[in-house]
């Protein structure tokens, strides 16, 4: 008997039903995360009475072949042994990856794949539910979530992407849908592929990208993917479905052996991205695409779906009562989600972007390819293929025995030698500008720690470009002689380690605390009046407007930075970089959130490059010929309306063409409402676009956390340099301790003569008890 019908409000919070009562349970959709849910639920307690409504037919599916990863068939197997059983007896496996770049195939192996089809996995999923007791209503619409969470105690939400109940309940759930710029069909080849293969094809119209697998002995899915412009250029636009067909079939011919594509309702579509502030509504919880979606070029839809279920399953048995399941489900699962959804993202826009990677090298674009999601890395992928690495490494240049960050770079007279960069890193130490003892053991310690370039601080131009009254200065002999003390130590003591200076004015950013004080806060007093490229606060109410800059007041700023350049010379610094990024005064002129001027500083990307790049011409000008230049910069404000990668291009771009010798790539900190999608290393796509679109070297910073991140960037052509602040606080060995985890003694990182002795890991006291030499196990009776 199910018991009475509950009468409280639809998504009002709710225990348990009454001691000893099962669960009654409603699942709003049957592709296989419902599905599993419904059957690991009942598995777990057979007195659960468990409906899953379904309007499609049982033999109805879109799409073909699912991919299952070794971990997610680990926790079938814990959880339902007779699941993993029937999936084991389907499932095609196979361990390579072909890559087809211009006509050459390459190949990297040990990668361990399984896959089934999609149809098949729906029909072991039918077969166990019915056996465990869950009814199945196909071909049957749901009733509204709100309904049946008046008469059940749970409901599982497991609609989909286009989830009626998500939207239904948006208020609650707080859904934030994004559709992205690549078309994309999936279709089906009457052959298996020997491996997970990807193939580009160049056409007249763009370029076009196939993703195959096999999913059977005799079948294989095909998803054939473009850019929406493209797309619409070569007429699929307005082709039915068997034409799209017919012209998939046609473009990818070799790949296919000639054979036709098969398709199944299929259509083409804009993948869209599902992220929802919450997974609950009282009893009703959101389970796979419903509530999250990460993009098919990861292998993660079905994967999430189903590890959502055995997480949701667990969690309603372990907890006492529904409210802490569901609250547990939610926190278990949604930092494992929100991690794949980052590295869907990288993945996905690593294809949009994928015109601008054809002209890499073969082996770099491969390796490019198959570490663009940033899980699988140079240290990972060595492990899986170390044939295939090890030419890598070679067209990269990497002497034998070389890890590749520890490979020289050249920027005009100044050789690196290595790839790791201290990154300027505020310290808001200094006196009057004057940097002291404490700077002399912050970069000296850096510079001992081997990396191959030292970057200052912010150096400000004048006591008004301060950020803070902490903050360095070039602005008098004084501060210069000063700085002389520093760049003689690194020079003297770590010899073959290059320091640089990095030159800025904080613009309406100044006149601010010490970090640790409250950042971004306004002194207390002794504010000094700001300027910028237009007079608005970077805080309103918070932070002072600053007074818009005309011409006489342009000519006086340009000329302290021309100053400072010079100054930075005699202080004998190896390479300057001026800083256009992150909100202060040069960047301010760059964005539109923050330039709105009207006259020629104002308006167009090229009016707003014109006071900055008059400042790197005059700056070029006072700095020594021979020692390298480079401009940081911000590539994306992280804010509606600022600015684009496209326009970060074009910044670049032009730096490059007033002699720039390297961009550095950072984002944000422009305006304070911005919105960055954190993740490791998550600022390198826009170094890797400027990097392959202009042909000029530059240096990627954000997140940059392991030696396995810097050789992964490096390998796959999106860096030349790679920069790492919060990694130098802790260690200020970083580099050091990096070449002896992987064992490299060479020139790119030599120990300094008095810390020799220091350069292997200490020992450590054992943390293994001794194994058994015998195993004593009872003797079987004599008969």
């Amino acid at each position: 008997m199910a018991g009475p019908v509950s009468r409280r409000a639809p998504g009002a919070p709710r225990r348990d039903p009454r001691p000893g009562r099962a669960l009654r349970v409603a699942v709003v959709g049957g592709g296989p995360g419902g599905l599993y849910a419904a059957a690991l639920l009942k598995r777990l307690d057979p007195d659960r009475d468990i409906t899953v409504w379904e309007r499609n037919a049982p033999d109805d599916t879109f799409g073909f072949g699912v991919v299952l990863s070794d971990e997610t068939l680990g926790g079938i197997e814990h959880a339902d042994p007779a699941v993993y059983a029937a999936l084991q007896a389907e499932f095609v496996r196979w361990d390579d990856i072909d890559i087809v770049h211009r006509g050459r195939v390459l190949t990297s192996g040990g990668h361990g794949f399984a896959a089934l089809g999609r149809r098949r996995l729906l029909e072991i999923l039918h077969e166990r539910c019915a056996a465990l007791g869950v009814r199945l209503r196909f071909r049957t619409e749901a009733p509204p979530a709100a309904e049946l969470a008046a008469s059940h105690d749970l409901v599982i939400a497991a609609d989909g992407v286009h989830s009626r109940t998500r939207e239904a309940h948006a208020d609650v759930f707080e859904p934030h849908l994004t559709t992205h710029r690549c078309r994309y069909i999936w279709l089906a080849a009457d052959f298996a592929f020997d491996a997970f293969r990807f193939e580009i094809a160049e056409t007249e119209h763009g370029v076009m990208q196939l993703h195959g697998y096999p999913f059977s002995a005799s079948a294989s899915t095909v998803i054939v993917e473009m850019r929406e412009e493209v797309w619409r250029a070569a007429g699929f636009d307005e082709l039915d479905e068997q034409e799209s067909v017919a012209r998939c079939a046609k473009i990818f011919a070799e790949a296919l052996q000639g054979r036709p594509l098969a398709s199944n309702h299929s259509s083409w579509t804009a993948f869209r991205t599902v992220v929802t502030g919450r997974w609950s509504h009282g009893n009703v919880v959101l389970l796979g695409d419903a509530a999250h979606t990460a993009h098919f070029s990861i292998g993660s839809g079905t994967k999430l779906a189903v590890e959502d279920a055995l997480a949701l399953a667990a969690c309603v048995q372990e907890q006492p009562g529904l409210p802490e399941a569901l609250a547990a489900y939610e926190a278990e699962r949604r930092p494992v989600v929100e991690s794949t959804q980052r590295a869907a993202a990288a993945s996905l826009r690593w294809f949009e972007d994928l015109a601008g990677h054809l002209d890499q090298p073969p082996r770099q674009f491969a390796f490019n390819l198959l570490t663009r999601s940033r899980r699988v890395t140079h240290d990972n992928l060595r492990l899986r293929d170390p044939r295939f690495t090890d030419a890598v490494e070679r067209d990269f240049g990497c002497p034998p025995g070389t890890p590749p960050m520890f490979t020289p770079f050249r920027l005009r007279g100044l050789t690196l030698r290595n790839r790791v960069v201290v990154s300027p890193m505020d310290m808001y130490s200094a006196v009057d500008g004057v940097p002291g003892d404490f700077h002399l053991v912050h970069l000296g310690g850096r510079a001992l720690g081997g990396a191959g370039l030292v970057m200052t601080e912010m150096v400000c131009v004048s006591p008004e470009g301060r950020i803070t009254p902490g903050c360095a200065g070039l602005w008098t002999p004084g501060q210069a002689a000063a700085w002389r003390r520093v760049t003689d130590f690194v020079h003297h003591q770590s010899p073959g380690t290059a320091i640089g200076v990095q030159l800025g004015h904080s613009g309406r950013k100044g006149s601010t605390r010490l970090m640790w004080e409250g950042i971004d806060q306004p002194l207390d007093s002794g504010n000094w009046p700001l300027v910028a490229a237009s007079p608005l606060p970077y805080r309103p109410g918070v932070n002072q407007v600053p007074h818009e800059l005309h011409r006489a007041a342009l000519t006086d700023i340009r000329e302290q930075f021309a100053a400072a350049a010079r100054r930075a010379a005699r202080a004998d610094f190896d390479l300057l970089e001026l800083h256009c990024a992150h909100g202060y005064l040069l960047s301010g002129f760059l964005s539109p959130l923050t330039n709105r001027r009207t006259d020629a500083y104002g308006g167009s990307l090229a009016a707003r490059l014109r006071f900055p790049l008059e400042v790197f011409d005059a700056v070029r000008a006072a700095w020594p010929g021979e020692r390298p230049m480079t401009v940081r910069i911000s590539a994306t404000d992280w804010a509606p309306g600022g600015t684009t990668a496209e326009e970060a291009v074009e910044i670049a771009r032009a730096f490059a063409e007033h002699g720039a010798d390297a961009i550095d790539v950072s984002t944000g900190q422009v305006v304070p409402d911005e919105r960055p999608e954190y993740g490791r290393s998550y600022q390198t796509p826009y170094a890797d676009r400027i990097r392959n679109a202009l042909k000029v070297p530059v240096i990627a910073v954000g997140a940059i956390s392991s030696w396995d991140d810097v050789n992964s960037l490096l390998l796959a052509g999106r860096a030349d340099l790679c920069a790492l602040a919060r990694p130098h606080l802790y260690d200020p060995h970083w580099t050091l301790h990096a070449a002896a985890d992987q064992g490299y003694e060479g020139p790119g990182a030599p120990w300094p003569l008095p810390y020799r002795a220091g350069s292997r890991k200490p020992p450590t006291g054992r943390t293994d008890a001794p194994k058994p030499r015998l195993s004593l196990t009872p003797r079987p009776p004599r008969p």
